[in-house]
């Protein structure tokens, strides 16, 4: 059963049900699992159609299987859904969903692991968009297997948990059950009121986080109005600055967007490659990545495979999976961290690439 009754929708005659769209904001720390929920929402929602905005899509990793076509940032999902990537504008991507033939049910927003969620909130409660959309729930997920890592001197991590209405306790099979006790006490002691679920691969009855009622707007506006326990000052956007390490046109840039990278220390790498790894060198370098390197991600081309590997970093752990590739083969890999020596660690990166004469062998 659907989660609303939805029959039009249209960014110009407003023709929506009274109290608009419901909106989901996804958010939580680097690695907590958002992604892995976004997907579930996708393969279980009985019919809804669920218009999804993320940050990149190529970060969010959908599963191919769902893509069926796409159009400029637009992508159209086999179940009916459609993505769409937020560029510069929130408020301008809400238009472009509605201005789509058909209707939708349902918003999801999935946040970066580095943003506060609330810069999104206002969004929709202090534009055109409150006319049209109707915020829900902010949903965060919180990593149990690194919650003990020193992440929560970030700013940003706190404000996901301060703002979170749903506060979803991930991965709990990889810890003892007296550490999520642990975890949620002083997840509790940030959020007093929130509702707390406990899971693993990120698997939440619907219910439970959509349509689920929890944003309450008038408590949200005092609590801005009062002054909340962090700075706000920054929110500021900073400009994005590119440096180029590279001898043979890949890319390296760390990026100041809607996020806490500058006020965390907190920095990325991009390294694009149209040639392949190899897998003993890219082994050899994670062997000794340092452990400020908190995140990475990636779409791996090995030279050893005809078969295209998605890597996943979190901390300690990483899972390397294969599938087949659907376009032309390349690499790609992000690594986010905190003070991080970036010039050093792209020549590192580059240095996993094969030779041209190391890939003729293993052709």
């Amino acid at each position: 059963m659907p989660l609303v009754d939805r029959k039009t929708n249209s960014a110009e005659g407003m023709d929506a049900p009274e109290l608009g769209i419901p909106v989901t904001i996804i958010t939580g720390f680097l690695g907590s699992g958002k992604t892995t929920l976004l997907n579930y929402i996708l393969a279980n929602q009985e019919g809804l159609k669920t218009a999804v905005l993320v940050n990149e899509f190529g970060e969010v990793g959908i599963d191919n299987e769902l893509i069926i076509s796409t159009d400029g940032n637009m992508i159209e999902l086999s179940n009916g859904c459609v993505c769409c990537t937020i560029n510069e504008d929130l408020v301008e991507a809400v238009h472009k969903i509605f201005e789509r033939p058909g209707y939708i049910d349902y918003l999801v927003v999935e946040t970066t692991g580095l943003a506060d969620p609330l810069p999104v909130a206002q969004t929709f409660l202090g534009t055109e968009l409150r006319g049209m959309t109707r915020l829900d729930s902010i949903v965060t997920l919180v990593d149990c297997a690194n919650y003990s890592l020193d992440l929560f001197d970030s700013q940003a991590a706190y404000s996901q948990i301060a703002q979170g209405d749903v506060i979803v306790l991930n991965k709990t099979d990889l810890v003892d059950a007296a550490d999520v006790d642990m975890i949620e006490a002083r997840v509790r002691g940030i959020k007093e009121g929130a509702r707390i679920l406990r899971t693993h691969n990120a698997e939440i009855p619907l219910p439970l986080i959509l349509s689920a009622g929890r944003f309450e707007s008038d408590r949200y506006f005092e609590a801005a109005d009062a002054g909340d326990k962090y700075d706000r000052e920054h929110h500021a956007h900073g400009k994005a600055e590119h440096v180029c390490a590279s001898k043979c046109g890949h890319e390296i840039h760390h990026d100041h967007q809607s996020n806490h990278l500058e006020s965390d220390r907190f920095g990325s790498i991009s390294f694009k490659s149209d040639r392949p790894f190899s897998i003993r060198k890219f082994q050899a370098f994670l062997d000794k990545l340092p452990a400020n390197v908190f995140r990475a991600k990636g779409i791996l081309w090995f030279a050893e495979s005809p078969q295209r590997h998605v890597f996943h970093l979190v901390g300690e752990r990483s899972t390397l999976e294969h599938c087949e590739w659907l376009g032309e083969k390349h690499t790609r890999l992000v690594l986010i961290g905190r003070d991080l020596d970036r010039r050093n660690l792209y020549e590192q990166i580059e240095d996993c690439l094969t030779t041209p004469l190391e890939s003729q062998e293993s052709d």
